[in-house]
């Protein structure tokens, strides 16, 4: 196992890539903790725990709005005190709302970017704080194709993505000295609730798969193995890059 013994923070990982990167973790040997965002969502990070003790593993599902200060410092404190310690945090909570830049107010940027990355800040630094005193770890960031392809519609979601980039760039360089790695992980087009607007949409996703030299979305669990690799050993010599799983879409097979 990648991870045997390993104490872990998935944040929204109550569903989609963050759900199948819980359950994944806990396959490899590690304690997970299963962030989720609202009561609605407590049913399905339960799931998530019951699965996790399946594999053996142990669970705890938190609630935290990641992108307040007082809760993403609790989700900290609840791994290291109910776990013991925490080697790993996984970045993975994220929104989008697709609006045109005209039509966007103020209330749909921020909130946007609250989630997408002030959150993953927030808890990028308490989980570092007490990596850097424990002697090391891994922050998994969960980034997106859109870090580096535009995307009409979604100037909020792409600036997010954008952002983390380079906050993930910096953080490894401060970092690296004091044992903690830092690793994006760039989904493509992936088999997601957040995707149902174009799952739904069978004109919208063929377009989509037309964009996939591989010809076909991606799965959530096919992210959470390339978490999972990131975070363990096998990788202990990738910091600060962005590892891109997205089926050769970011080759643009339609450019030309």
């Amino acid at each position: 196992m990648l991870l045997e013994g390993s104490r872990a923070i998935v944040t929204g990982g109550s569903s989609g890539i963050g759900r199948a990167t819980c359950i994944r973790l806990a396959q490899e040997g590690a304690d997970v903790v299963v962030n989720y965002y609202s009561d609605q969502e407590r049913p399905d990070a339960d799931a998530v725990v019951a699965e996790i003790t399946r594999q053996g593993r142990r669970g705890i599902a938190a609630k935290a709005d990641v992108g307040s200060e007082p809760d993403a410092v609790a989700l900290v404190r609840t791994a290291v005190d109910q776990l013991g310690g925490l080697e790993l945090l996984v970045n993975n909570a994220g929104i989008e709302k697709q609006v045109a830049l005209t039509d966007m107010s103020l209330d749909d940027w921020e909130r946007v970017l609250r989630t997408n990355l002030t959150g993953t800040f927030l808890c990028m630094r308490e989980a570092a704080r007490h990596m850097v005193r424990a002697g090391g770890g891994v922050i998994v960031n969960m980034s997106s194709v859109h870090e580096f392809i535009p995307w009409p519609g979604f100037a909020h979601y792409c600036a997010s993505k954008g952002g983390m980039k380079l906050l993930a760039q910096t953080a490894a360089r401060e970092l690296a000295p004091k044992g903690v790695r830092v690793v994006s992980i760039a989904p493509g087009a992936i088999v997601t609730p957040i995707n149902r607007f174009v799952l739904d949409d069978p004109e919208a996703k063929h377009a989509v798969e037309e964009e996939i030299p591989l010809g076909h979305m991606g799965t959530p669990e096919q992210i959470a193995a390339a978490v999972a690799w990131a975070a363990s050993s096998q990788a202990d010599y990738v910091t600060g890059t962005t590892l891109v799983v997205d089926g050769g879409m970011s080759l643009y097979p339609r450019f030309v």
